[in-house]
């Protein structure tokens, strides 16, 4: 069953199967469709709900209420216009009754009538944000292993200022001695 009212505001239905609710749509009119008779407002509507859940209602049978009468007899009619023989002839695919419900569908009713809020504007700002993060560590890295750099930092007497030169010497014995001692690598 799918339940359709239409108001001056938008378009709403609910589809609903058992006696529970499957699915709620609720559309705003566009600029032209506020120029709509109700009766072409209703059937489109109709026609919107169907394309709307095609996956569920084609090929079932299913009926539609609305609120307008005139809409149950829409198929024995002889004057349409083209948008009704546009919308009748997508209706002729569905296995579909439309059938009037007197009381008022509160449900669709609301969705109907249901305005929708004003988008805020929001400014758009252009940040670009780069990660040179390493590659500013790297320069202080770089900076901070200078040699002029060494002996400004105060790191506790670490660094010995007063370096003898050291070096590997040979001796006969084919071994390598530093400062007068063996050294074995």
């Amino acid at each position: 069953m799918v339940y359709c009212d239409a108001s001056h505001k938008g378009l709403g239905a609910v589809l609903i199967q058992r006696e529970k609710v499957i699915a709620y749509a609720s559309q705003q009119l566009k600029v032209h469709e506020r120029n709509y008779t109700t009766h072409d407002l209703e059937l489109g509507l109709v026609v919107f709900a169907l394309k709307l859940w095609r996956y569920y209602l084609y090929g079932t049978r299913c009926t539609v209420f609305t609120n307008h009468k005139s809409l149950q007899h829409i198929l024995d009619q002889k004057d349409h216009n083209m948008r009704q023989r546009r919308w009748l002839e997508l209706l002729s695919d569905y296995d579909c009754d439309i059938r009037y419900h007197p009381e008022a569908n509160v449900v669709a009713d609301a969705l109907s009538r249901k305005e929708r809020d004003v988008p805020l504007r929001v400014r758009a700002l252009v940040m670009t944000i780069s990660l040179d993060l390493p590659k500013q560590i790297l320069a202080a890295q770089i900076e901070a292993l200078k040699p002029e750099n060494l002996k400004k930092e105060d790191v506790c007497g670490m660094i010995k200022t007063d370096i003898p030169e050291e070096r590997l010497e040979p001796h006969a014995d084919r071994t390598l001695c530093l400062n007068g001692r063996s050294w074995l690598p």
